[in-house]
């Protein structure tokens, strides 16, 4: 199995504005599941600190093999997400690794 995670410092000046983006990120996300059929789990954390330097939030998400998550990461739906995402964006972080 293959365990996806992926951080995201979002580009608001203010704390408030980014934990509201980064609420609505993690539901666009979350709405992928039933969408994409290579997901086996998918969850979104939070940053609880709200400090400067860490990300904002993260995607923890677990596929069978290598080629399930390569089919993901071209699905239209997470092409479509990731792109209304990707100009809230500041950095993205991610680390792919067999569980």
């Amino acid at each position: 199995m293959i365990r996806h995670i992926v951080t995201f410092r979002l580009s608001a000046e203010s704390a408030e504005k980014r934990a509201e983006q980064a609420a609505w990120a993690g539901e666009q996300l979350t709405s992928l599941v039933p969408l994409i059929p290579q997901i086996i789990a998918l969850s979104i954390v939070h940053d609880v600190r709200l400090e400067a330097g860490n990300a904002d939030f993260a995607l923890i998400a677990d596929y069978a093999d290598q080629a399930a998550l390569d089919a993901y990461q071209v699905h239209p739906d997470h092409v479509r997400v990731s792109s209304s995402i990707k100009p809230l964006v500041a950095t993205r972080l991610a680390v792919d690794f067999e569980v």
